[in-house]
């Protein structure tokens, strides 16, 4: 995933896949996304973490959906 917006390194957060250029876990938007206060309050407390991001994030989960089917 040349480029992907997941970055995978064992010096930022020992290593858990995060939002490339930032410290946000990617598991991170799963748990706002089932939470009542949902993507708006996500966006809020992580503005480091734009849109296009997660847009690009749901491609890449999609695509890897797809392959996998």
């Amino acid at each position: 995933m040349r480029d992907s917006v997941i970055n995978v390194d064992p010096e930022v957060m020992s290593g858990t896949p995060v939002f490339k250029d930032t410290r946000v876990p990617i598991e991170t938007i799963g748990y706002y996304m089932a939470d009542d206060g949902g993507i708006e309050e996500f966006f809020d407390n992580f503005p480091g973490v734009s849109r296009e991001q997660v847009i690009k994030l749901l491609e890449e989960v999609k695509e890897k959906v797809l392959a996998a089917a």
